[in-house]
């Protein structure tokens, strides 16, 4: 199973960016997903999730900012993010939810806010 992440970049502060996360996952629709950044020195850490049915969770650290939804027909997993700011600087991956336990990592896509 692959997952490809893009739309990162270096962006402003203030400004916004759309993720995709494209997976190989034949059954897609049948998993919840989840966004997961990691800074430099940081430990990994979940911002949103998206269940089947489409009901959305992010951490506190986002809410209000930023935007998960999925398109199961391409298998797709996306997270506008708005007012970006600095500490939202990261590698960006996401995975699988729910009990099943994490597939193997893609290698993320990188968001750069500057001040």
């Amino acid at each position: 199973v692959q997952l490809q992440a893009s739309g990162g970049g270096l962006v402003q502060e203030g400004e916004s960016l759309r993720l995709s996360c494209v997976t190989s996952i034949s059954t897609f629709r049948n998993y919840p997903m989840d966004w997961y950044r990691q800074a430099p020195g940081k430990q990994r850490e979940l911002v949103a999730s998206i269940t089947t049915g489409g009901s959305r969770k992010y951490a506190d650290f986002v809410k209000g900012r930023f935007t998960i939804s999925r398109d199961n027909a391409k298998s797709t997993v996306y997270l506008q993010m708005d007012s970006l700011k600095p500490e939202d600087t990261a590698v960006y991956l996401c995975n699988r939810g729910g009990p099943w336990g994490t597939l193997s990592w893609g290698q993320g896509t990188l968001v750069t806010v500057s001040s």
